[in-house]
C-alpha cells in the first residue's frame, strides 16, 4: 500500500474551482469540420450496418476531431485531469445515432469497459425512479429483508463527491435538466494538498487502507477490499473513492468498525471537496472527460420537465485508457492491474454475462 507522503503535490494537476471559473483553456468547441467529420463517420456506419457494438476504432475514421481527442487524452492524464467538448450536434440525430457517435468518439480515446454486473458499456443517466418507479429487491446486508433499489446515480437526488472505478469517466449531455442538476468536480491533488497542510494527522490516514464493499460486481473472493483514499506511485497520485461503498463494507463481518478519526478525515475530505470544487452546468451537446485519479466528482440535486421526452438525459462511457498511470501496489485488489497503460477497470461480469 502507499505511504504517506508530506511534501504537496505540484503542476497542473493542482487547481481550484475558481481557476476553472476564469478559464477556457479546458473547454474544446466541436468546429463546424469537425461536426460534419462525425456525420460523415456516421452515415459510412449506417451504409455498412454493424452495431455500435461491433465497431472498432478504424470503422469511425475521424482524422480531424482525432487530432483533438488526442489532446484531450494527453491532458486527462498529464493536466488537470478534465476536459469538456461543446457542441456535439445532439439534436440532429436520434438516441441510436447519438450511440454510434458516442461510441466511436470513446473507441478514438480509449477501450469502453462495463458499468455493472449486466453488460452495460453505454449507460443511460436519466431519473429512473420518476420514470420506473422504485424496485423492491433482496438486501444483500440483511439475508431476506427486501429493500428498495435507488441508483443515486440514475435518480434525481444529489451524488456526494467519488470516482468510478475505471481510469476514465466520460458523460455526453443529451438534454439537461429543466432546474438543477450542476456536475460539480474537483481536484484530487488539490483536496490532497489542503487536508495535508490543515490536518496531517488526518491525511496520513487517508494514505492508510479503509474497506469498501465489492458492490454490483461478482469477481473477488471477499465481499470487499481495503484501499487508502491516496495513493502514490513515482510521485503520481491515485485517488479511489466512494463514502458509500466505506459505510456499507462497515454491515460486513469480517470488516473493522472505523474510528472516530478515519470518520473525521472523511468527512474533512467532503469538506475540502465542496470548498475547492466547481460547478458546471451542462448544455445539451457537452462531452465532460474527467480522469478518475486526478477528480472527483459529484452532482446536485435536479428537477425534470414533465413533458414526455423532455427529462434530463445523459449517455455515460467508462473507459480504461491506453496512457494509464502505473498504480500503487496493493491496488490490484479493485483495479486488476496496476501497470501503466493496462487494460482495467470496470464491474467484473456475472456468470452468463459478456465477458
Amino acid at each position: 500500500m502507499s505511504a504517506t507522503v508530506t511534501r504537496p503535490l505540484g503542476g497542473r494537476q493542482v487547481w481550484r474551482g475558481e481557476d476553472l471559473a476564469r478559464s477556457t483553456d479546458w473547454i474544446h468547441p466541436i468546429s463546424a469540420a469537425e461536426q460534419d467529420e462525425l456525420g460523415a463517420a456516421l452515415r459510412r456506419v449506417q451504409q455498412r450496418g454493424p452495431g455500435w457494438r461491433e465497431l472498432r476504432r478504424e470503422d469511425f475514421a475521424i482524422p480531424r476531431l482525432a487530432r483533438t481527442l488526442a489532446a484531450a487524452s494527453d491532458e486527462l492524464e498529464h493536466g488537470r485531469g478534465l476536459v469538456l467538448l461543446r457542441r456535439i450536434p445532439v439534436e440532429c440525430y436520434t438516441g441510436d445515432e447519438l450511440r454510434i457517435l458516442y461510441w466511436g468518439i470513446g473507441l478514438h480515446l480509449g477501450t469502453p469497459r462495463y458499468q455493472n454486473g449486466k453488460g452495460e458499456l453505454i449507460g443511460d443517466v436519466r431519473d429512473e425512479n420518476r420514470l420506473y418507479g422504485e424496485v423492491r429487491e433482496v438486501n444483500p446486508m440483511k439475508a431476506g429483508e427486501p429493500r428498495t433499489s435507488r441508483n443515486k446515480a440514475r435518480s434525481a437526488g444529489p451524488l456526494r463527491f467519488h470516482t468510478d472505478r475505471v481510469d476514465a469517466v466520460t458523460l455526453l449531455c443529451v438534454r439537461p435538466a429543466a432546474k438543477g442538476g450542476l456536475s460539480k468536480v474537483v481536484s484530487s491533488a488539490a483536496v490532497y494538498n489542503t487536508i495535508l497542510a490543515r490536518r496531517p494527522d488526518l491525511h496520513a490516514l487517508l494514505c492508510a487502507p479503509y474497506h469498501h464493499v465489492r458492490e454490483g460486481e461478482a469477481g473477488g473472493k471477499q465481499q470487499f477490499y481495503a484501499m487508502p483514499v491516496f495513493g502514490l506511485r513515482d510521485g503520481k497520485l491515485t485517488s479511489q473513492y466512494s463514502r458509500t461503498f466505506v459505510e456499507n463494507a462497515q454491515h460486513l463481518a469480517g470488516v473493522p468498525r472505523l474510528t472516530e478519526a478515519q470518520n473525521a478525515a472523511l468527512d474533512l475530505w467532503a469538506e475540502v471537496c465542496e470548498e475547492l470544487c466547481y460547478s458546471m452546468d451542462m448544455q445539451a451537446g457537452d462531452v465532460q472527460l474527467l480522469n478518475n485519479h486526478l477528480v472527483y466528482h459529484a452532482r446536485s440535486t435536479y428537477e425534470d420537465d414533465p413533458a414526455p421526452g423532455r427529462d434530463r438525459f445523459l449517455m455515460r462511457l467508462w473507459l480504461s485508457m491506453p496512457n494509464s498511470r502505473a498504480l500503487p501496489d496493493g491496488f490490484e485488489a479493485l483495479w486488476g492491474s496496476t501497470a501503466p497503460g493496462a487494460l482495467r477497470g470496470g464491474i467484473a461480469q456475472t456468470q452468463g454475462a459478456p465477458a
